[in-house]
């Protein structure tokens, strides 16, 4: 991989990852339950609802920055654009669609067969 591209994903990942802590910390819960007294039962059952949706959403943002902080481990270690699988080297059209991916197309596939 050229140093330009290397370069590239990087500040990409650094981008996506302030987006994500930024995203992360306005998705703080409010510490109430949505559950409470206030409402009838259909008002209850949406604010529960939309808190357990608030939960996942945080969850998934909490993989997804993982995966980035991962990423920019293997920069720094100079394994980035490597298949940890089969240490093929990623396409490049797979990593500017997933920059923190660690895997080429063809391990991915296979862990979905």
């Amino acid at each position: 991989m050229k140093k330009s591209e290397l370069t590239q994903h990087k500040k990409a990942l650094h981008a996506k990852k302030q987006d994500l802590e930024r995203s992360i910390g306005k998705k703080g819960l409010t510490g109430r339950s949505g559950t409470d007294a206030h409402g009838d039962f259909a008002d209850r059952s949406t604010a529960a609802n939309e808190e357990e949706i608030s939960i996942q959403l945080k969850q998934t943002d909490a993989k997804l920055l993982r995966a980035i902080e991962d990423a920019l481990g293997r920069v720094e270690a100079g394994a980035y654009g490597v298949c940890v699988d089969c240490d093929d080297e990623i396409s490049a059209t797979r990593l500017e669609a997933v920059p923190w991916t660690k895997v080429c197309i063809a391990c991915k596939e296979k862990q979905y067969s």
